[in-house]
């Protein structure tokens, strides 16, 4: 189990608090049903950029947002709010099923 990660089940829906790390954002507010992200928020970070990627994500499937966005680096940095969002939704994953996917 991650550190950085929380989940919640309320009425069905999934709500998942994530910690990103390396990146300016502090947190990303996430609501998942039937792996599908519902409502994405995040707090900290590109306001502008960060509420067009969850407005972008908003109705996708949480493996295609992972396919789209794993990997990408911000300026010189290794890593991004739409990579960390990746590895969000694969530790998402991982709590859920209770197997590693490798992050």
């Amino acid at each position: 189990m991650s550190d950085n990660i929380e989940i919640k089940t309320i009425d069905g829906i999934d709500e998942v608090k994530f910690q990103p790390s390396g990146v300016c954002s502090k947190l990303m507010l996430l609501k998942i049903k039937d792996n599908q992200i519902l409502d994405m928020e995040t707090i900290g970070g590109c306001n502008g950029n960060l509420k067009g990627i969850g407005s972008l994500v908003n109705g996708m499937n949480i493996d295609e947002v992972i396919k789209r966005l794993q990997g990408l680096p911000c300026g010189s940095r290794s890593t991004s709010c739409p990579d960390q969002l990746s590895i969000a939704l694969k530790l998402y994953k991982e709590e859920k099923s209770g197997v590693n996917v490798g992050v």
